[in-house]
């Protein structure tokens, strides 16, 4: 894997990156992109999440399924895209929701770098995907990477928000002990913010507000959404 994980990852990362799994993760991307597939996002942003929300910070955990597959979109944080990129439909019921939550107005970026900033990191299961194919790189091994990034937040003695958005995120959560109910940890599960789930139960469900009181209350400090 060329992009190089952050200090803070390191001994949670490490072990798993050292399994033949996660070697042969690194030599088949290698291989596609040789062959010519084009893959996002680029190289050097595919750990970005990582990278601005170092594991000692993390007061929110957002997971996604995989990065957006249209040219220009997908830049290592999951439902996010770089300023400039119209913002996809599952952020904009983000948005609305959050909005509705806790009256900000609906931002013209679809950038979520400064929620990340702050502690709010945000995972995609897979970190890569083909141009075009949606799903593409689901279980050539980053499953393995984001789960035990997942375990590490949850292991930590700081209470930490987990917002489950859909059935993807629901099941990759199952696989974390610390995440049972009656842990240290605030799991806010929901329906996919996608318009064809989000009036299933994402809309009016009020992530932002219940996060913002669960880190005050046990003085982690809210998030500026």
């Amino acid at each position: 894997m060329a992009d190089t994980v952050p200090e803070s990852w390191h001994a949670a990362l490490d072990p798993v990156l050292a399994l033949p799994e996660s070697r042969r993760l690194g030599g088949w991307l290698r291989a596609e992109e040789a062959r010519g597939a084009t893959i996002y996002p680029p190289q050097g942003t595919r750990l970005r999440a990582l990278e601005l929300t170092p594991l000692d910070q993390v007061k929110v955990v957002i997971l996604g399924q995989d990065p957006y597959h249209g040219p220009g979109q997908a830049h290592g944080l999951c439902f996010s895209v770089p300023d400039g990129v119209q913002v996809p439909p599952s952020l904009v019921n983000i948005y609305k929701e959050l909005e509705s939550d806790l009256g900000i107005a609906r931002r013209g970026t679809g950038n979520l770098e400064h929620w990340a900033r702050q502690g709010v990191l945000l995972l995609n299961t897979s970190l890569t995907v083909e141009a075009g194919k949606a799903g593409s790189h689901a279980g050539k091994g980053w499953e393995a990477i984001t789960d035990a990034a997942v375990a590490a937040v949850a292991a930590r003695d700081e209470p930490t928000v987990f917002l489950l958005w859909g059935n993807h995120a629901r099941k990759k959560a199952a696989n974390v002990p610390q995440l049972a109910p009656g842990d240290r940890h605030l799991v806010l599960a929901s329906a996919h913010p996608s318009p064809l789930s989000a009036h299933a139960g994402f809309f009016g469900s009020k992530p932002f507000s219940q996060a913002n009181a669960f880190l005050t209350e046990t003085g982690r400090g809210a998030i500026d959404w």
